[in-house]
């Protein structure tokens, strides 16, 4: 499972020219799920993203997570992100979920986060979206589940 973060003072989403999610100061995520992702994948990216120290202290050292600062969070499922582009001029999205699996654990992910206590807001699964932003820093991380070391969170 990848995500692309990025710390946000504004985000929103929309879909047929109507604003499905929008969030002011956060993150917003977007989320790859490869076919080999379980919920283990899911529950490690939420630990890691609400918990991600990305936002400044009052001492202006980034030092704070979106649960710290009671921020808010927008995910947007993206499965480009699983694209393999190392052969030829066009993107293979074999690793992609499958459209029923990954909306599961796209559904999980979400769930997750707003268990932890953050306002979430989503994109809409398998729609064409126009996201809008504005990069807070600007700050942007790639975390990549499979990247982990065994028993680290």
């Amino acid at each position: 499972m990848k995500a692309v973060l990025q710390r946000v003072s504004h985000a929103s989403v929309k879909v047929d020219n109507q604003v499905i999610g929008k969030i002011n100061q956060g993150i917003i995520v977007l989320l790859g799920i490869a076919m080999d992702d379980t919920i283990d994948d899911a529950k490690y990216l939420v630990e890691k993203i609400v918990n991600l120290r990305i936002f400044s202290d009052e001492y202006d050292k980034i030092n704070l997570s979106v649960k710290d600062i009671q921020g808010e969070l927008l995910i947007v499922s993206q499965f480009t992100l699983m694209a393999d582009c190392r052969k030829g001029r066009r993107p293979s999205f074999e690793n992609a979920a499958k459209p029923d699996v990954a909306n599961e654990l796209y559904n999980f992910f979400v769930d997750e986060c707003a268990s932890q206590g953050i306002h979430v807001e989503t994109g809409k699964f398998q729609a064409e979206m126009h996201v809008e932003l504005c990069n807070h820093g600007p700050v942007t991380i790639i975390l990549n589940s499979k990247e982990r070391k065994a028993g680290n969170i």
